[in-house]
């Protein structure tokens, strides 16, 4: 750490608590994984994963200490995950689910960088953000050479350039005017949120069946019927225009009722994971040019984000939400002076 470093900024501090909870979150999951995965080059995976989130808490904790500032609870062995239960999701799950995981860490790096201004931030987060990048591709190697890796659909090459020549190519809204087909974009971001409810809804499925707490279980059902609803609006946006949809193994979570992980960071999981869908969604919309699309995508966040805060008022009641970093409340500082 250079001396005399400026304080960090608001932006920065979000961005180190955040990586903190997420890799704390993340060694808890990856260590369990590590417990029961019997395929050795997905092992190697799941280690190489677990590696990186024990080196990342160790600098952000030394960063913490640095800046006197105070370390989050986030999660732990002792508390949050039992090593010990019974197995959970099968080797290609897992494997599945850390490709995932690394483009979730792709987007979030790469924001954390473009919000912070001290140097040893910024270097730290942009080798965070080599590592996802290296994990992703690691993980999507073994995807391909165990032929479960899905590929996005194909189109036939075009033949030449083209300008849109009429606004009718932004339509959509009309069900009884033609619409235009699909471009590559807009395919690329309707297998993308297929492919990322898939996982959503399987992990939530294992989740709800593994816990003892009856408004948990609720929860959980309640954001795989939403993933499930998603990924069939999602399909038929495809199937409609001639265009297959990603095919996925119901295979990936056993039989067992054992939880291997708290409550706590269950619900945390599936915040983050519900966070990244919205995410998603704004960013497909924000792509999209079709008019009937970009409508569907700001609906269904709208339900993802409801599905989102009914969670969180969840997480509060069982005092499960830690509070990120915030400011002095002046307000309060001031009536507490007069009261003296």
């Amino acid at each position: 750490m250079i001396e005399n470093q400026p304080r960090l900024t608001s932006a920065e501090i979000t961005g180190v608590w955040t990586a903190y909870m997420n890799d704390s979150m993340s060694k808890c999951v990856l260590s369990y994984l590590l417990q029961h995965v019997e395929d050795t080059e997905i092992k190697e995976i799941v280690q190489f994963s677990l590696d990186l989130s024990v080196q990342h808490i160790q600098t952000l904790t030394d960063l913490f200490k640095s800046e006197e500032l105070p370390l989050p609870t986030a999660f732990s062995y002792e508390n949050d995950v039992n090593l010990n239960a019974a197995r959970l999701y099968t080797d290609h799950f897992m494997l599945t689910y850390v490709n995932q995981m690394a483009r979730v860490g792709l987007v979030s790096y790469s924001g954390f960088i473009s919000m912070s201004a001290r140097k040893d931030i910024r270097n730290y987060f942009i080798e965070c953000l080599q590592e996802s990048a290296e994990l992703y591709d690691r993980t999507t190697q073994t995807l391909l050479d165990k032929g479960v890796f899905i590929r996005p659909p194909y189109v036939n090459y075009p033949k030449s350039t083209d300008f849109v020549d009429n606004k009718s190519y932004l339509a959509g809204l009309n069900p009884l005017s033609q619409k235009r087909p699909f471009n590559t974009v807009e395919i690329s971001h309707l297998f993308m949120n297929i492919q990322t409810n898939t996982i959503g809804s399987k992990l939530s499925q294992s989740l709800a069946q593994t816990s003892s707490n009856e408004k948990v279980q609720k929860w959980m059902i309640r954001g795989k019927e939403i993933s499930q609803k998603h990924i069939e609006i999602f399909t038929k946006n495809l199937t409609n225009n001639d265009i297959s949809p990603p095919n996925s193994s119901d295979i990936g979570v056993t039989d067992s009722t054992t939880a291997p992980f708290s409550d706590k960071l269950n619900m945390f999981h599936m915040s983050l994971l519900a966070a990244a869908g919205i995410g998603n969604y704004s960013t497909a919309a924000a792509a999209s040019q079709r008019l009937d699309l970009i409508v569907n995508y700001e609906r269904l966040s709208v339900e993802v984000a409801r599905y989102a805060l009914d969670g969180a008022e969840l997480m509060i009641k069982n005092n499960w939400l830690e509070e990120p970093p915030g400011t002095i409340d002046k307000k309060t500082l001031t009536k507490k002076k007069d009261e003296h």
